[in-house]
């Protein structure tokens, strides 16, 4: 897999999340308290966008009437029906073996390292005669 650059880190600051189109797929990636994550921006159930879903904690209950608020998990809502999604992997919440949305690993760069190089630009050969200069192409 290769890595795309597709913002830079202050163009998501945490608590929002950006839609980023790599190579004819629609990504949305979030920043979640700096962490980023990315997945496919399409509900697998019925294609709902997913940039416009809730960002939440995973909720686990024992017995009816009785809820544990999980902050450590963070779980992405489609806003059409209320599928639930860990942002982490893409795995449903409530069939995680079964239903997915594609994540795909981020990482964050500083621009010097994603340089490649050594560029070098195309030259021409110059010379002068009298008061002009001249470039031979």
């Amino acid at each position: 897999m290769a890595y795309h650059v597709v913002a830079a880190v202050e163009d998501i600051p945490p608590g929002t999340r950006r839609v980023v189109d790599v190579r004819g797929r629609a990504i949305v990636v979030f920043n979640v308290d700096g962490e980023f994550y990315a997945m496919l921006n399409r509900c697998p159930h019925q294609g709902g966008d997913m940039s416009k879903g809730l960002l939440t904690v995973a909720v686990t209950s024992r017995q009816p009437g009785e809820y544990d608020y999980c902050p450590e998990r963070k779980v992405v809502r489609c806003p059409w029906h209320s599928w639930e999604f860990d942002i982490r992997t893409g795995r449903s919440w409530c069939e995680p073996d079964r239903v997915r949305t594609r994540s795909f690993p981020t990482e964050v760069k500083q621009g010097a390292e994603l340089v490649e190089g050594p560029y070098q630009a195309e030259t021409f050969e110059t010379t002068t005669k009298g008061s002009y200069v001249l470039v031979d192409v």
